[in-house]
């Protein structure tokens, strides 16, 4: 009779045997990138982008598949709960990851319910204030809106938003009195902008960038430690005066967890080559993002870091999930 031991081993390396069998032959079928937000934003535009790439280095169609709601946790839970074939992963976002697990009760761990591929990119934000507003930098955006206590408003994507966050570290570091407004989803934010509904607002660079070269915003610093290549020409928010302000959203791949090692590993090189190609470096550098890359223990390490700096933003912002 098998001890327990042995008996452990032999699954073990029966598992392994089978996750080999599977890497061998993968893919065989269409492989699902799903997407927390809905289509034509920054996140989707890099899965799209991801996709196209994926789909040439594989030999097999790679879609996405948009599932909008509850600030991405549908699209989480989604993946989480998929067969862990890699056949079904999510494109995951400071806010999935790092952001919800404090202000949701998920039906998911963050952690635990999946395997992480890679890092596939970084994204600063721009702060931008609509054109009707006689405000050109920052240091006069702080002075009206201590000139306006209480009726200066940023607007965001919603509460507990990156946008919304950046919005309270803004409030903090400036000593500042203004006024969350939550909006559902970063396009109508923007209009909120525009309209001059709201005075300032935090955006990602490839949403917002084409409005402020267009004159429908105004855009006055990025949120990055160093400058963006997609606007050089504004400062950080670091060389407009606020010491420490550094806000940078990301996106990453993660596949439901118990996805056999050797799938992850191909996945993993996939996406490293996918970020290292020519086409995507200068698709991110337009859009005035990092891109990432590294192993999946590297990223897992990253995340790590995120959701406990993220938490602590979250405590003393006080935000609410919509």
């Amino acid at each position: 009779m098998l001890s327990k031991q042995l008996k452990k081993v032999l699954l073990c390396v029966a598992l392994a045997a089978c996750g080999h069998a599977l890497a061998q032959g993968y893919p065989t079928k269409p492989i699902k990138i799903v997407v927390g937000f809905a289509a034509g934003g920054s996140t989707d535009k890099l899965a799209r982008l991801m996709a196209l790439r994926m789909t040439e280095l594989l030999g097999q169609s790679v879609v996405v598949d948009n599932k909008p709601g509850a600030a991405g946790n549908l699209a989480a839970e989604l993946v989480a709960t998929a067969p862990p074939d890699g056949y079904t992963l999510f494109m995951a976002t400071l806010s999935s990851q790092a952001i919800n697990p404090y202000l949701y009760k998920l039906k998911f761990d963050p952690v635990k319910s999946f395997e992480p591929i890679s890092l596939v990119a970084k994204y600063p934000l721009l702060l931008v204030v609509p054109p009707q507003l006689h405000v050109n930098s920052v240091a006069e955006l702080v002075s009206y809106a201590k000139a306006n206590p209480g009726r200066t408003f940023f607007a965001s994507s919603g509460s507990g938003s990156p946008a919304h966050l950046a919005g309270e570290i803004f409030k903090s570091t400036t000593g500042t009195d203004v006024q969350h407004v939550p909006y559902r989803g970063g396009g109508p934010a923007m209009l909120a902008l525009m309209a001059n509904e709201s005075q300032f607002g935090f955006e990602t660079i490839p949403s917002a960038i084409g409005h402020a070269r267009g004159g429908k915003l105004k855009g006055l610093a990025v949120t990055s430690d160093a400058r963006s290549t997609a606007a050089p020409e504004l400062p950080t928010m670091q060389e407009a005066g606020l010491k420490g302000f550094s806000v940078t959203s990301w996106a990453g791949l993660l596949a439901p967890a118990g996805t056999p090692q050797a799938v992850l590993d191909r996945l993993t090189q996939v996406t490293q080559n996918t970020i290292a190609s020519p086409a995507i470096k200068s698709a991110l550098a337009v859009d005035g993002a990092e891109p990432g890359g590294g192993t999946g223990a590297e990223f897992a390490r990253f995340m790590a870091d995120e959701l406990k700096v993220w938490g602590e933003v979250v405590r003393k912002s006080g935000a609410k999930a919509d």
